[in-house]
């Protein structure tokens, strides 16, 4: 992705976030003058480990209005160091009208997905199978807001504001902004995330997306910060 698409994804996430009363913790709104100053006074250590902060991609395939999501981390843990963080995770995941995150599950976290405002949220559920595969056969059992559910493999589920669905490891989720209906503001809250080796993909599909700089960083993003602060 150009920097200068990440820039607008950032801006207009922030702005459709304000739309609905939602606010960032102050570092989502530093500058990178405000980053540097805060790094050099060595307060970076939780939020550069745990990778807080802005998460743009566009899974390395260039379509990010098709196949893409803005990220926010708000918080999040270590498996390796219980002091670090905290021990759970929450995201805020910005999907404009008809956008869309792969097809993927987590060998580790279980999270609950909730649709916070907008428009409708997609979601389409698989079983794994003994290869860790996509089962597009068997039924599903899914807890909706703590109802339990057996859906047939691949059926679409619809959440309005203020529903969630609890995703448990293994198994493959695809989810959406329910196209006509409007952008979708989602959250997450999990347990500690890892996005470096949690992410178990169906499609040919790359987490982090490679940056071409045409433009200034607005603010950077969270898979930046060893490059950019050391």
């Amino acid at each position: 992705m150009k920097r200068s698409e990440i820039n607008r994804a950032i801006q207009y996430s922030k702005e459709l976030l304000k739309k609905y009363n939602i606010y960032l913790p102050p570092f989502g709104y530093w500058d990178m003058q405000e980053w540097h100053s805060n790094n050099n006074l060595g307060k970076l250590n939780t939020i550069k480990k745990v990778m807080l902060g802005w998460d743009i991609t566009d899974y390395g395939k260039d379509s990010f209005d098709n196949l893409g999501a803005v990220l926010f981390t708000l918080r999040n843990g270590s498996h390796s160091d219980v002091k670090l963080g905290t021990p759970y995770a929450e995201k805020l995941i910005v999907l404009k009208d008809g956008q869309r995150l792969p097809l993927h599950y987590h060998a580790d976290k279980t999270e609950d997905i909730i649709n916070r405002a907008g428009g409708l949220l997609g979601i389409k559920l698989y079983n794994s199978d003994s290869k860790g595969e996509v089962d597009y056969h068997s039924d599903v059992d899914i807890e909706m807001d703590g109802v339990l559910h057996t859906l047939k493999a691949g059926k679409e589920i619809l959440l309005k504001n203020g529903e969630s669905i609890t995703l448990r490891p293994f198994c493959f989720h695809i989810f959406y902004a329910k196209e006509g209906t409007g952008d979708v503001v989602c959250g997450e809250v999990s347990s500690i995330n890892d996005d470096n080796i949690d992410n178990y993909n169906a499609e040919d599909v790359a987490r982090f997306s490679t940056v071409v700089e045409d433009e200034e960083i607005l603010h950077p993003l969270c898979n930046e910060y060893s490059k950019l602060f050391g």
